[in-house]
């Protein structure tokens, strides 16, 4: 019962926090979010870190927290301080020359480690700071209701597929071996959250299906709104993008639940009330980013 409350009141107080930061706070191209991306990516590789050094790949802390935050904070210099997109490619390429060549003068009681820290290094790259960039990408389209929309489909993923698992899981659980307190009916309620959010979308604010930047009160007041014709062009695709960034939200939860399995951990950390650590909060929505990115811009780009 006390985490259910916990993670009650994370939901509460928690979502309507982001949701300012997304829809209040869009100057320079939604900076405020952005730096909260990679506060948690970055926290999010020094748990997946702690992970890895049970396998014997041992990354310092200091190094976790670089390589998380890296992606995430050369984005938010590209798409927010308008800085040239070098400055991110020639970041991350410093980051993979120094996995390679930084183990070169280890001791010789640790040669035999070395693979495992460059793998181990590039990993905490990869996961979850490349997948959150994605987010920061987004802000770029100077549409912060698009922004929101993802949160909103990855948020109601996750918070159905708990009440339906819940409610309806107890005869249908273990399905998954990686997770085996996850049933059909968490995924079928999660998989309908995200549809349900795209479908009240396209029919009650069919502007926030565009890449060409909007403000709020732009957004508001848009002419489409509640419009039929609008809204039959874009429900398909909107449901198609519903349905896949749904699905690797879910995706996104088992594959860190089979990483924490793996290496006998419970939670991730114990950062998060009633949801443990941080890559417990954001596997979903790490993995959602650029399924969602990318659809949205292959759909929507011409709207």
């Amino acid at each position: 019962m006390k985490k259910i409350i916990e993670r009650l009141l994370v939901f509460f107080i928690g979502v309507p926090a982001i949701f300012c930061l997304v829809l209040f706070l869009p100057q320079f191209n939604n900076l405020a979010l952005n730096l909260v991306v990679v506060f948690f990516s970055s926290l999010g590789a020094v748990e997946f870190s702690a992970m890895l050094e049970k396998k014997n790949i041992k990354i310092s802390k200091v190094e976790s927290y670089i390589l998380g935050a890296l992606i995430p904070l050369s984005l938010t210099l590209v798409i927010s301080a308008g800085l040239s997109v070098w400055i991110a490619i020639l970041s991350v390429i410093a980051a993979m020359i120094w996995a390679l060549i930084s183990r070169i003068f280890s001791r010789k009681t640790e040669i035999e480690t070395i693979t495992n820290k460059v793998i181990g290094c590039f990993s905490l790259l990869v996961y979850p700071g490349f997948f959150m960039g994605f987010i920061i990408l987004m802000s770029g389209w100077g549409n912060p209701a698009a922004t929101l929309l993802f949160l909103l489909i990855t948020f109601a993923n996750d918070s159905l597929a708990w009440l339906f698992g819940t409610l309806f899981g107890a005869n249908n659980k273990g399905i998954i071996t990686v997770s085996p307190n996850k049933s059909i009916a968490g995924f079928i309620g999660g998989i309908f959250g995200s549809i349900i959010i795209v479908i009240c979308a396209a029919y009650f604010f069919p502007s926030v299906f565009t890449v060409k930047g909007l403000t709020l009160s732009e957004f508001i007041n848009n002419k489409h709104f509640l419009s039929s014709a609008f809204s039959g062009q874009i429900l398909v695709p909107a449901i198609i993008l519903g349905l896949c960034a749904g699905i690797a939200a879910i995706l996104g939860d088992l594959a860190e639940s089979a990483m924490k399995r793996s290496c006998d951990f419970k939670d991730s950390g114990n950062f998060m009330l009633g949801r443990g650590g941080v890559l417990d909060s954001i596997d979903s929505i790490a993995v959602a980013a650029p399924v969602f990115f990318l659809l949205f811009i292959y759909f929507f780009n011409a709207l």
